[in-house]
């Protein structure tokens, strides 16, 4: 089979990354120093230094100093959430997620991608949103364009290639339908 990918045709000069290339390389330095080897409980300081470079983040916010997020300026977390250890927020795209959520550790939420189509591998990027207490568990990986709504749950080590609704519980690897997370007499929402 002849080879039709054509990388040395590959071009994303349409693509904007929010801010310079000064800005970009700066905040890679301090994530790769400040953000990263801050002591556990200092949520306050990378919180901080988030602000500092365009993040909208709410009060109460606990990021782990090992998480990555790609451009923070790219970024919004409500109130009260929690964001583990070794999360990637992949965000060539929007990422916003939501009050009293969870990210839990090693998840991956990814806002580009390439088309399968496209012999120059044409980048795609889609927005990522994480609802008000929706619970992201550990090792998942949520695709460019997905959201868990309201109290949604994406279980441990899936893959969730398509919204889930609020208040349901999705698992495995693509994500399918698993339970209600709260009983039919319990209000979610």
């Amino acid at each position: 089979m002849e080879n039709r990918i054509r990388l040395d045709r590959y071009d994303q000069s349409w693509f904007a990354r929010g801010r310079s290339n000064a800005v970009v390389v700066l905040w890679w330095l301090v994530q790769g120093s400040l953000f990263r080897y801050s002591l556990q409980p200092m949520y306050a300081w990378r919180r901080f230094l988030l602000r500092l470079f365009g993040t909208e983040i709410g009060e109460g916010v606990q990021i782990r100093p090992t998480a990555k997020i790609t451009y923070p300026w790219k970024l919004k977390i409500g109130a009260h959430t929690w964001i583990g250890d070794e999360c990637e927020l992949y965000s060539l795209d929007y990422i916003h997620i939501g009050n009293h959520c969870v990210v839990s550790q090693r998840s991956y939420l990814c806002t580009g991608s390439h088309s399968l189509q496209d012999p120059n591998f044409g980048l795609i990027t889609k927005p990522i949103a994480v609802k008000d207490g929706a619970w992201v568990a550990s090792d998942v990986f949520i695709y460019p364009g997905v959201t868990i709504h309201e109290m949604g749950v994406a279980a441990a080590r899936s893959t969730v290639t398509k919204d889930i609704p609020a208040g349901q519980v999705y698992a495995g690897t693509p994500a399918k339908f698993q339970k209600m997370r709260f009983s039919d007499n319990e209000e979610y929402v």
